[in-house]
């Protein structure tokens, strides 16, 4: 390690850029819980609403419409208003969220609320990772942003353990709990507890100092710097953000262009194919159908409910994993061999799923030796997508962008992200009341293959450069 290295390091306030990152990774908390507590609520939504299985399907997917605008609109309003505001927004959005799909009456005011909450989870979803990759040093960036996929699923582990906790109390999800009102109602409400800290969290932490160059506001900017980095690194990394911004506009959406080659840019195709592929694999039919998924081939709604805490807990190891190998082996490494073993891991899901036979009242049923390998497979497909895919594709959204395009590329793949995540969600249902869910998996599978191909071919590393280096 040469002198001036060794200067920047010992300079560097680690332990506030440790405590700010943790504030941003509420957002990923959030955005776990609030894409997890659907997944005990849908029988109490279907009895309420009187849903068929399209009704169903929309009212669980309806978030991600708002996920996709708020995804969008969130990387154009941090460029904006700076991305700590936007957060600040999303916050307020999750409580409104939480209260109003426990307090819905109708399928439409449900609907309503879990937009509002899709605008919060969309926003967080590109927000945190951006803010962490802003204000983190290089070296240990990959762990910082990886504590953001962990946040996430530790929210959705979380809404699976208050699911089943709270349908455990009531002895199901549609029964009356406290006050009269039905568990799945409570399941709801119970997001309002971490959403309200977020709030008050948030009013800490400073904003980014990239924004704040980009807006002009160097001398803001430079107080930042100096408080993360120390006063020495904080006039270096001044220097290099502003050598980063083109000096002649702001940031806009139209930077997502070549103008001479007149296309988009090769890299924000990058990011809409890292994006999308997240979601094609269908990693999200488990985290939102994982209590239908196990209650269709014959386990009751207890173990359905608790299969999804251990799915949960197994993500949580998984993502830890990922946090110790980022920033060694790089992101380009754990992509691929993620997406390997899901391709063999969903096939084998595809396989048990395609001997279930029909039990009592005609509900599918899988053999003993089938349902344990249906559960092993379904459970090492969810390992392997969270210490690579899961924590990875966020990673690098957040850094592999330039300065000059950051916020309206993450727009552009936020969006597609989201778009994708609807897509999936909403057809699953139809595909497993039509073809079944051995060939639903089989798609699944095809899906993780082709991402191997897109990995190996199109993804470039990022590991150990500064966000300054990143080519356009």
């Amino acid at each position: 390690m040469n002198v001036a290295v060794a200067t920047r390091e010992s300079s560097e306030n680690t332990g506030f850029i440790v405590l700010i990152s943790l504030v941003a990774t509420i957002g990923g908390f959030l955005f776990g819980f609030d894409s997890g507590v659907i997944n005990g609520t849908v029988e109490g939504l279907q009895k309420a609403f009187h849903a068929n299985s399209f009704g169903t399907g929309f009212n669980v997917a309806s978030m991600l419409l708002g996920c996709a605008v708020g995804a969008f609109f969130a990387g154009r309003m941090a460029d904006m208003y700076g991305r700590r505001s936007v957060l600040i927004v999303a916050a307020v959005c999750f409580i409104i969220s939480g209260w109003g799909s426990g307090i819905a009456g109708t399928s439409t005011a449900f609907v309503i609320y879990r937009i509002i909450g899709g605008l919060a989870v969309g926003a967080a979803s590109v927000m945190s990772p951006a803010y962490i990759s802003e204000v983190s040093p290089a070296r240990y960036r990959g762990r910082l942003a990886t504590v953001q996929q962990i946040a996430i699923i530790s929210g959705l582990f979380a809404a699976f353990l208050s699911n089943y906790a709270l349908a455990g109390i009531a002895g199901a999800s549609v029964n009356p709990l406290w006050w009269g009102f039905e568990a799945w109602r409570w399941m709801f409400w119970i997001e309002m507890i971490p959403a309200v800290l977020f709030l008050l969290a948030l009013a800490g932490i400073p904003e980014s100092p990239r924004y704040l160059v980009a807006k002009g506001r160097k001398e803001q900017a430079l107080k930042v710097l100096t408080r993360l980095y120390g006063e020495l690194t904080a006039r270096l990394t001044l220097a290099d953000i502003q050598g980063s911004l083109a000096a002649d506009h702001r940031p806009r959406l139209r930077d997502l262009f070549d103008q001479t080659r007149r296309r988009i840019r090769p890299i924000v195709w990058v990011g809409i194919g890292l994006a999308t592929f997240q979601q094609l694999v269908g990693i999200n039919v488990v985290f939102y159908y994982g209590a239908v998924l196990w209650q269709a081939v014959g386990f009751s709604e207890s173990d359905a409910l608790l299969i999804n805490v251990l799915s949960g807990g197994l993500s949580i190891g998984a993502c830890l994993v990922a946090l110790m190998l980022i920033d060694r082996i790089g992101r380009k490494p754990l992509l691929w061999i993620g997406s390997a073993g899901m391709t063999v891991t969903l096939a084998v899901v595809a396989f048990a799923f395609a001997s279930a036979g029909t039990g009592a009242g005609g509900q599918l049923a899988l053999s003993g030796p089938m349902g344990v390998l249906a559960l092993v497979a379904a459970n090492a497909y969810v390992v392997f997508f969270n210490v690579s895919w899961g924590p990875v594709m966020w990673v690098m959204l957040g850094e592999m962008f330039p300065n000059q395009i950051r916020g309206s590329a993450l727009a552009a793949a936020g969006a597609a992200q989201w778009t994708a995540n609807f897509a999936i969600t909403i057809t699953f249902p139809i595909l497993l009341a039509g073809i079944g869910l051995a060939a639903a998996y089989g798609i699944y599978a095809f899906a993780a293959l082709l991402s191997v191909i897109f990995v190996l071919k199109y993804v470039n590393e990022t590991n150990g450069k500064e966000l300054e280096q990143m080519p356009g």
